[in-house]
């Protein structure tokens, strides 16, 4: 059983949708995500959860502190199983999910961008493992408004194929390994960006 790992929903048990094509990340991957941020300087004040699943990641980052996160995933099970884990934790007053396809999420979450500078402090990204055109997703964030120059991008993938370096002005800037799941952090970058940093469990 999946459970919050730490804060305020702290032992919470998450329920996931079965069957639906989402693999939920292990307590291993999202303690090490979080362990990452919060070492970080990453702006806790709004995060967005793609291909939210369980919506595990971002009700973990709500229980850490984050003041509001959007959830994405158009699966109508995830989204029904992501509003009763938020209910049951009691984080729903600080969250939306969006029940849609991600790329047309995203078009929906730039043009109702209240044009704050910045956007998004953190992106959370635990797609499905069978997807491999996720470099398109990345793609778009880079060019999208809600990804600014501080935002942290943080992306799970399998360890049998490997993502690109840049898409377009996102830059990775470190990888760790854990069993099958590899976990890359890109930011915007200036000119040449730093090699990532390897690691693993």
């Amino acid at each position: 059983m999946m459970r919050v790992i730490a804060g305020t929903a702290k032992g919470m048990p998450i329920k996931y949708p079965k069957g639906a094509p989402t693999r939920p990340a292990t307590e291993l991957v999202r303690g090490a995500i979080f362990s990452m941020l919060e070492a970080s300087d990453a702006d806790w004040s709004r995060v967005l959860d793609l291909f939210s699943g369980s919506g595990s990641l971002g009700i973990e980052a709500l229980s850490r502190g984050a003041g509001f996160v959007d959830f994405v995933d158009r699966d109508r099970r995830a989204y029904a199983i992501i509003r009763e884990n938020l209910m049951r934790a009691r984080l729903a007053e600080r969250a939306r999910i969006y029940c849609q396809d991600v790329s047309k999420a995203l078009c929906i979450l730039a043009e109702s961008w209240g044009g704050a500078d910045g956007g998004y402090g953190i992106v959370l990204m635990d797609p499905p493992y069978a997807n491999r055109a996720i470099g398109g997703v990345i793609t778009a964030l880079a060019s999208s408004k809600i990804v600014g120059a501080e935002t942290v991008v943080v992306i799970t993938h399998s360890a049998r194929f490997k993502l690109e370096n840049k898409y377009g002005s996102l830059a990775i800037r470190r990888e760790l390994r854990h069993g099958d799941s590899v976990i890359a952090v890109y930011r915007k970058h200036a000119g040449d960006a730093p090699p990532a940093e390897p690691g693993g469990a």
